[in-house]
């Protein structure tokens, strides 16, 4: 595109075709005031402050909606031009409430900046502000509050709204000078499609619109901004926590617009749920159990009582008798610690965490047909790809900010959409195509796909020839696939399955995006690989706008196994078993190191209950309410002679802990997090720990000194650099690299500027491999005694088993219970109204649940949130495993569902 020169107060810049303006004054380091304006919205012009004069036209315009156009000469700041904007702020403030000795936004308002440059005291109109009545539309909401007498009526938080989050909440209402921002039908906002993402907050100019917890906490202007990555999915948005200095307390979160990937957008969890770090019921001291109680200990006492008694398990039963469960909660360097302090200090490869339980199956499918196990592409890309094939992801739940993308990208109608989910989601609203299968048939759905391909001649027979291998083993393992067969198993319509065959195998780039719908399965490699399969077929590997991308539950998923809190590798998936990696970890560690792949996270539990296990220490993890069938894991981890627990709150597992360690939380350290596009990404210490929490790999360090094997490290930047050193994926990431928007591995040297997308070219493993994959139905059927398919999942406004989600007032306001979804026809079968509190059996348990009717889910299939201690989903789950990747079928098991 050829490149637009314009003249702007005397200074020639340059500009894209399509730009405004605006726009290109403020690329240029020109600012010209704006109320109205940000840069993810469509322009409107209603403040219009940013009038500017053009040569050749006697009105003034408005530059943010006014293009560039060559030789343009634009003044943004004459006399005449400064008179029309005092005016005009003028006009704004007879409607705006000037109290800003007592505005939460002091320090942090557009008007108050632009009142004070062009010295405005008070407006010579008469005021017809708006006096707040106490009564609107966020009257009972715990999350927002508005103040009409703030209000400029920007219209800022109705479009992004619309236009960004695409909820189409808010609207304005009234008439002249008693316009105001309401909801449609002046519902509240709990009633509204509002989704509690705050976008609305974080685009208001003034403060009328707030986050209801930080009124009077603390001015704009007094509050110190933390740059940090937000603890929750793995997104990985970039957050400010807004830290009163006084208090040492975190008032509101704040994102910046343009900073990657979530460009200032955040979510219900992101904006509201960081209550948890300052809540006093946090661990604040070290606990010993004795005679069934914990009672208060000192460090020293606490360490050295764990010390002593994993010393005596090595000595008596041999260092296999011990075992980690590290943590996706916690940092690269708490996992390279923790995995570091199983391997060199305790003796053994029994080291593993909850990407187990989500993404096993990813790491071993991808690694199999690729040669890495990660997400193939960019977050980023997915704004732009021609066609997104979204299969057992629900996206706008689980990773909202991407899916916010999605919607974007469909809504601008350069995108299609194919959505393939047991239940109707919300994308599956603006998909073309949504095939509701039956869970645990996507092998089935996947590999008829490709099927049609094939008898279509859709395929990519230049890719298939020059950069894969097997391709004949494929075709004839998809070729009994038929349509027909296919439907029968998935429940899919045949003509759907063949449309969206035809259209994914026709769009010049097809992304596929998936999660733990298609990973927690006995079958989940081989769901992973008939994705990769798809993926090759078609030639959508290697090039922007493809791949297949896995999206990561939990904020470092992708990290800890990066760094080694896995088995059977070492960090950057050295093998624990080829002699010359051992030889090289060995010589940096200067320690002997076992070259036997350990345990998994269950074969752990499993083995516990046997004894061959008797010695557990847990970092960041709740088995208790996280691992299927949490009866067994209850009786097995009982089983232990010794439970050490270092968490940041009580929970169901510190519970049964010998010895409770209290660990800082993300807020309280300094770090690096990996988000689901490799992403590595800073997290930076806001506030101090609470009592005597301490970081989680300087406990680990402390305690290996006491067990004979010495670990130092001045601060997190050291262990870092050790990563750097030892794991050449990460070889060219330090700190100093990391600041703005981090960098993707692979990053193998100081020079080097991270990999946006995989593959390009060439598969890590050389030529990419198609398996041969077959359907095979989940471990447990539905039959007469238990009639139902259970399947398990997240939801928007809680995480993973809720310790941090559910101690913060607006989630649990929002949610503070689970509720079984069930098909209307399937409750009026067994006599089940709304809100019933229903019996749900399976082979392993038993809980009680209010029944909640809704045609998301199909029929003869129910659904439950596995968040709430009051209602295990994780009772009922069956602890199944895939044969390749050790991870359970949380996704499907068969139940009875009964009124009480």
């Amino acid at each position: 595109m050829d490149e637009i020169i314009l003249t702007i107060d005397n200074r020639e810049l340059s500009a894209r075709p399509g730009q405004t303006i605006l726009e290109a004054a403020l690329a240029g380091g020109i600012h010209i005031p704006h109320l109205c304006y940000d840069p993810r919205l469509t322009p409107t012009g209603a403040c219009r402050l940013c009038l500017v004069e053009i040569d050749g036209l006697a009105e003034p315009q408005t530059a943010c909606t006014r293009l560039a156009e060559q030789g343009m000469i634009v003044r943004t700041n004459t006399n005449a031009i400064r008179t029309l904007r005092k005016v005009i702020l003028e006009l704004l403030l007879s409607e705006h409430s000037l109290r800003c000795t007592t505005c939460d936004k002091d320090g942090d308002c557009l008007l108050q900046d632009y009142a004070y440059e062009y010295q405005i005291e008070e407006s010579r109109f008469p005021s017809i502000t708006i006096q707040p009545s106490g009564e609107n539309f966020t009257s009972s909401s715990k999350a927002i509050v508005y103040d009409p007498s703030k209000c400029i009526l920007c219209q800022r938080c109705v479009k992004i709204c619309a236009e960004v989050q695409m909820a189409e909440a808010l609207t304005l209402k009234g008439r002249s000078g008693d316009v105001q921002v309401t909801t449609g039908l002046e519902v509240e906002l709990k009633e509204s499609p509002c989704e509690t993402c705050g976008q609305c907050v974080s685009a208001c100019p003034t403060g009328a619109l707030y986050e209801r917890a930080a009124a009077g906490r603390g001015k704009a202007k007094d509050l110190i901004k933390i740059t940090t990555t937000c603890p929750y999915c793995g997104v990985g948005c970039q957050l400010d926590l807004n830290v009163n200095s006084s208090t040492g307390r975190i008032v509101r979160v704040t994102s910046e617009i343009g900073c990657m990937p979530n460009d200032g957008n955040t979510c219900v969890k992101g904006r509201f749920g960081m209550d948890f770090v300052s809540r006093n019921d946090r661990l604040t001291k070290p606990l010993i159990r004795e005679n069934g109680l914990f009672r208060e200990a000192s460090w020293d006492e606490a360490l050295d009582r764990i010390a002593a008694r994993f010393i005596e398990i090595k000595k008596q039963h041999g260092p296999d008798a011990l075992a980690g469960l590290s943590s996706a909660k916690t940092t690269n360097e708490d996992n390279y610690i923790m995995q570091k302090f199983v391997r060199a200090c305790l003796g053994t490869n029994n080291v593993d965490h909850c990407a187990r339980l989500c993404h096993a199956s990813t790491v071993a499918g991808l690694a199999r047909a690729f040669g890495s196990g990660a997400m193939t592409n960019s977050i980023e890309e997915l704004g732009r790809a021609p066609l997104i094939f979204v299969i057992g992801s629900n996206t706008t739940e689980c990773h909202p900010v991407i899916g916010i993308l999605i919607r974007q990208a469909v809504a601008s109608g350069s995108t299609r959409l194919i959505v393939a989910d047991p239940r109707r989601i919300s994308l599956s609203r603006i998909a073309e195509i949504h095939m509701q299968q039956r869970p645990g048939t996507d092998v089935a759905l996947i590999n008829c796909m490709m099927n049609v391909i094939l008898k279509e001649g859709l395929e990519d027979k230049e890719f298939i020839e020059q950069r894969t291998e097997d391709f004949n083993a494929l075709r004839r393992a998809v070729a009994e696939n038929t349509p027909k067969k296919a439907s029968k198993i998935t429940g899919v319509p045949e003509e759907d399955i063949r449309r969206a065959a035809r259209l994914y195998a026709s769009a010049p780039s097809a992304s596929i995006v998936y999660s733990m719908g298609i990973t927690q399965h006995t079958t989940g490699t081989d769901n992973v690989l008939s994705l990769a399969n798809l993926a090759m077929l078609t030639g959508n590997v290697g090039r922007e706008c493809t791949g297949v991308n896995p999206l990561r539950g939990q904020n470092n998923v992708q990290g800890a196994c990066d760094l080694g809190a896995l088995p059977n590798v070492y960090s950057g998936y050295q093998r624990v078993d080829d002699p010359d990696i051992q030889k090289k970890f060995e010589k940096a560690w200067n320690t002997e190191l076992p070259e036997k792949p350990g345990l998994t996270v269950v074969e752990i539990t499993n083995a516990a209950a046997e004894k061959k296990i008797r010695g557990l220490y847990i970092m960041g993890e709740n088995p208790m309410l996280s691992d299927p069938d949490i009866n067994h894991v209850l009786e097995c981890l009982k089983a232990l002679d010794f439970l050490v627990v270092q968490d940041i709150f009580m929970n169901e597992t510190t519970q049964l802990a010998h010895v409770v360690l209290p660990a800082c939380s993300f807020a309280e350290k300094d770090g690096t997090f990996t988000n689901t596009e490799r992403r590595i990404q800073r997290v930076r210490k806001a506030v101090e720990p609470p009592g005597e929490a301490r970081e989680d790999w300087r406990i680990l360090c402390d305690l290996a000194s006491r067990m004979g094997y010495t670990m130092n490290y001045s601060g997190a930047k050291e262990v870092q650099d050790e990563i750097a050193l030892l794991t050449p994926i990460y070889g060219g990431i330090t700190y100093d690299r990391l600041d703005g928007v981090g960098l993707q591995w692979p990053c193998p040297a100081g020079d080097h500027s991270g990999t946006k997308f995989l593959h390009e070219g060439k598969f890590s493993r050389g030529r990419g491999k198609f398996h041969a994959v077959r359907f095979l139905p989940p471990q447990e059927m539905p039959d007469d005694e238990y009639p139902f398919i259970f399947t398990t999942g997240r939801m928007l406004q809680h995480w993973h088993t809720g310790t941090m989600s559910r101690r913060c007032d607006v989630l649990d306001d929002l949610v503070p219970h689970g509720t079984l979804e069930i098909n209307p026809q399937d409750a009026l079968k067994i006599g089940v109204r709304d809100g019933d509190k229903v019996a749900v059996r399976s082979r392993r348990g038993r809980i009680e649940v209010p029944a909640r009717l809704t045609d998301r889910i199909g029929p003869c299939t129910v659904f439950l949130a596995f968040h709430f201690r009051e209602h295990p989903a994780n009772a009922l789950t069956i602890a199944a495993l895939d044969p390749i990747a050790k991870i359970p079928e949380f996704k499907a098991c068969a139940v009875s569902v009964e009124k009480l």
